[in-house]
C-alpha cells in the first residue's frame, strides 16, 4: 500500500498556477472507522470563542439582524448582525440575541391598544403568528396590558376596532427567571395557549407560546445553544474602519456583543490595520476578526496586527461581481487553502466566506482548512431573514442583495468599499429576490448532519483530524473537468425533484 501513488494532496493541486473553486475539487474517500453520528464538528471561530456548529450568518442587511443572530446562536451556531444601519438600530439587534430567552419566541407580535384588528389582518399575510401581545408602547419590553388570540378576532366584523376594546386583561405571566421548559410544562398543565414572560415592573421580556411549542415538534433538535461565559446567547457585529466606527463599536462592547468583523471587501489595507491596533488597545477581551483576504500573505499581515479571527473570500458570493468588475480575488477553494494554511501556522482560525451553496461546498471549505462557514444566500429568504415576503408572479419571496449593490450602498455600506468618499459609486454587486426557504430551524441541523457524514467518508472523525489529513498529504483529491462535474450531479433524468432532506 505504501507504494501506491494515487490522487494529490492539497499541496500539489493548488501549486499548479491554477485557482479552483469548490465545484471544481473532489476529494477521494478515506477510511471509515466509526459512524456519522460519532463525527464532532466542534471549532473555534476565533481564537477564544468555540461552536459547536460550524456555520455563522453573514452580516448583510437581508441576511442578519436580530431574528437571525437569536437562531443561530440557538442552533449551535452564530450570527453577525450587519452595519448598514444606525448605531442605535444595530445595538438594538445585539441586545435582543443577548436577552433572548432560549427556547421561547424568537419575534412575538407586539402591538399597542390603539392598533386595529384590521392591522393584525395585514400584518397576517407577511408574517406567521398566532396571538398579539398588547402593551403600553407596542414594542417588546413596554408594560403588559393584554393579549389578543384568534378567539378575540375571528368573529369580529368591525375590523376598525382597536385592540384595547377586545384584548384579553387576564393575562398568564411569569417572572423573567423563567425558563422555556418550566413555560411548556405551565402551558401543558394550565392547557395555555400562552405565558407572557414579564420583569418586576410588568414589562413583557418574552413569550411562550403553544403553537411555537408544537412547531418545535416538526424541526429536528436543535442541540446545545452557543452561549457566552454568563449563560446568554453568542452574538457578532460587523464594523467599519473608519474613525466614526469607533464609536460603534463602544456602543456594541457596551450592548455585550461577543465580537466583531471589520467589514471590508479588501482587508489588507492600512485603514484595517489601524482599526485592528486601536480594537485590541482599546478593548484587549474583545474578539476581532479581520477580513476580506484571499492568500498567506494577508492572512499574516492581519494577524501580525492583532486579528482574532480571519474572514476568507473575494468576489466568491451569489451576489457579489467583484471579480468581473475589478479583475481581483480568488477562486474560493484556493482562497481557503492558502489563507488557512498560513493562519494555521499563526494559531488563528479562518471563516470561509462565499460560494457556499450546498453541504458539499461547507464539507471542502472544511476540509481545506476553514475553521467554519459563512453562509449569505444560503439564508437568505428564510424565515429569520430581515424583510417580509411579497409575491413575484404568484411566487413567496424576500428580497437579497449583495452589500456592494447600488440599493446597499445608498443605505451605508459604500465604506465597505473604499467608496463612501467617491463621487461615482460602482457597484460590485447586484440586487434581487430569491424564493421562501422557510426556517434555518430545519435547515441548519441538516446540513450538519450532511457534514457529518461528509467528514465519515473522508475518514475524518473530527475537524483537527481532517486538519492532520490535509497537511499531512493522506488527503487526497484532484481538480474536476466540467463533464466530471455534470456526472457528479443529476443527469440522464425525464424528470425529477431534488429534495436535500
Amino acid at each position: 500500500m505504501d507504494e501506491i501513488s494515487d490522487g494529490y494532496s492539497a499541496r500539489q493541486l493548488f501549486s499548479q498556477g491554477i485557482c479552483y473553486t469548490y465545484d471544481d475539487v473532489i476529494f477521494h474517500p478515506g477510511h471509515i472507522h466509526f459512524g456519522a453520528h460519532q463525527v464532532d464538528l466542534t471549532t473555534n471561530v476565533t481564537k477564544k470563542i468555540k461552536l459547536r456548529t460550524p456555520i455563522v450568518s453573514s452580516p448583510m442587511d437581508t441576511v442578519t439582524e436580530g431574528d437571525m443572530a437569536v437562531t443561530m446562536a440557538m442552533l449551535g451556531g452564530m450570527g453577525f448582525v450587519h452595519y448598514n444601519n444606525t448605531i442605535e438600530e444595530q445595538v438594538k439587534h445585539v441586545i435582543k440575541a443577548k436577552k433572548h430567552t432560549p427556547g421561547m419566541v424568537v419575534s412575538p407580535m407586539v402591538l399597542s391598544p390603539s392598533d386595529t384588528i384590521s392591522k393584525i389582518d395585514k400584518l397576517k399575510d407577511l408574517k406567521d403568528f398566532s396571538s398579539v401581545c398588547v402593551t403600553d408602547t407596542g414594542l417588546l419590553g413596554g408594560k403588559l396590558l393584554g393579549i389578543v388570540t384568534p378567539m378575540e378576532t375571528d368573529f369580529v366584523t368591525n375590523r376598525e376596532q382597536s385592540l384595547s376594546e377586545i384584548m384579553l386583561r387576564d393575562v398568564v405571566t411569569a417572572p423573567e427567571s423563567t425558563t422555556a421548559e418550566a413555560a411548556l410544562t405551565m402551558i401543558k398543565e394550565k392547557r395555555l395557549d400562552n405565558v407572557c414572560i414579564v420583569n418586576a415592573a410588568g414589562e413583557l421580556v418574552a413569550l411562550a407560546a403553544r403553537e411555537w411549542f408544537k412547531d418545535a415538534r416538526f424541526y429536528p433538535a436543535p442541540g446545545a445553544p452557543s452561549l457566552d461565559a454568563s449563560g446568554k446567547l453568542l452574538c457578532g457585529a460587523a464594523v467599519g474602519t473608519r474613525d466614526a466606527d469607533r464609536d460603534r463599536v463602544a456602543a456594541l462592547v457596551a450592548a455585550g456583543v461577543d465580537a466583531v468583523i471589520l467589514d471590508s471587501s479588501q482587508g489588507d489595507s492600512t485603514f484595517q490595520l489601524d482599526m485592528l491596533a486601536h480594537l485590541k488597545r482599546a478593548y484587549p477581551d474583545l474578539e476581532v476578526i479581520g477580513g476580506n483576504i484571499v492568500n498567506s500573505y494577508q492572512a499574516k499581515r492581519l494577524i501580525q496586527a492583532g486579528a482574532d479571527g480571519l474572514r476568507v473570500g473575494m468576489g466568491s458570493g451569489s451576489i457579489c461581481t467583484t471579480q468581473e468588475v475589478c479583475a481581483v480575488g480568488r477562486g474560493q477553494a484556493a482562497a481557503v487553502f492558502h489563507s488557512a494554511k498560513a493562519a494555521r501556522e499563526l494559531g488563528v482560525p479562518i471563516i470561509a466566506d462565499g460560494g457556499i451553496q450546498n453541504s458539499g461546498h461547507i464539507v471542502k471549505a472544511l476540509a481545506l482548512g476553514a475553521s467554519a462557514v459563512m453562509c449569505g444566500s444560503m439564508f437568505a429568504g428564510t424565515t429569520e431573514a430581515p424583510g417580509d415576503y411579497f409575491f413575484v408572479q404568484g411566487v413567496k419571496v424576500k428580497k437579497y442583495r449583495g452589500m456592494g449593490s447600488l440599493d446597499a450602498m445608498t443605505k451605508g455600506s459604500e465604506s465597505r468599499y473604499y467608496g463612501d468618499t467617491q463621487t461615482l459609486k460602482i457597484a460590485q454587486g447586484v440586487s434581487g429576490t430569491v424564493r421562501d426557504k422557510g426556517s434555518i430551524r430545519r435547515t441548519v441541523p441538516f446540513l450538519v448532519q450532511a457534514v457529518k457524514q461528509g467528514f465519515q467518508d473522508l475518514g475524518a472523525q473530527h475537524i483537527e483530524e481532517a486538519r492532520q489529513l490535509l497537511y499531512g498529504g493522506a488527503m487526497k483529491m484532484e481538480g474536476r473537468t466540467q463533464a466530471a462535474q455534470a456526472e457528479g450531479g443529476v443527469h440522464d433524468m425525464l424528470t425529477f425533484e431534488k429534495k436535500p432532506w
